[in-house]
């Protein structure tokens, strides 16, 4: 017969694990911030729940990627971590990695199923802020998947117009746009406003972009 000592002790119980559980959890987020490899293989051994979120909504491998922690993320995904788990600003591991130009662990992400159709809070893809951000190589390595290279977010914008229109016209964004323009974006496909991204290059004083929109077809 179960007595009020005996309750009250399988509920100091089932408070020590939950306590342990979620201590060991952020442990491990807290490892994968900092890229301490020995502690994470020690909690991930130990059990630790890999999608488990800190206050910011953030798993072990989002962590990792804001930190570009290269091998946490890599041995976080080889066991299992969801690369496309968002946080509270809707930012996943994919996402974030797009965004911020994290470029090996973005490889990482996409051959472990990256979900390219998976947007934002702004409800842009991967590609779009590696656009307005000036990632070369970002952008490179998301044009050789079949990532919608002409998807429009919140704003109305394309990755094409958020690299004319939030870029500096440098030779980053040049080589952006001419990456873009090569992989068959739509060079007339306007904003919200109805305004081109010729007109829109023109009227920032892109010259070199707007020359090269005008010998892919672009119209003002």
């Amino acid at each position: 017969m179960e007595t009020p000592i005996c309750r009250r002790a399988l509920l100091v119980v089932v408070m020590a694990c939950s306590f342990g559980a979620e201590a060991g959890a952020m442990d491990l987020i807290e490892a994968a911030e900092a890229g301490d490899l020995p502690a994470l293989r020690r909690r991930l051994d130990a059990g630790a729940p890999l999608e488990a979120r800190d206050a910011r909504g953030r798993t072990a491998l989002l962590a990792a990627t804001h930190a570009d922690r290269i091998e946490a993320a890599r041995l976080l995904i080889a066991r299992g971590a969801d690369v496309n788990a968002k946080d509270s600003l809707q930012d996943s591991p994919f996402l974030y990695a797009g965004a911020e130009g994290r470029l090996e662990i973005l490889r990482l992400t996409l051959a472990a199923g990256a979900d390219l159709k998976s947007t934002n809070r702004y409800g842009g893809t991967a590609l779009i802020p590696a656009a307005h951000h000036g990632h070369v190589e970002t952008v490179r390595e998301l044009l050789k998947t079949p990532i919608d290279i002409d998807h429009v977010n919140r704003l109305g914008w394309t990755a094409l117009l958020e690299a004319i229109l939030l870029g500096d016209g440098g030779a980053a964004h040049t080589e952006i746009v001419r990456l873009l323009v090569a992989h068959g974006a739509d060079v007339n496909r306007a904003d919200a406003q109805g305004v081109r991204p010729l007109a829109h290059a023109r009227r920032r004083g892109q010259a070199v972009i707007a020359g090269l929109l005008q010998r892919a077809g672009a119209r003002e």
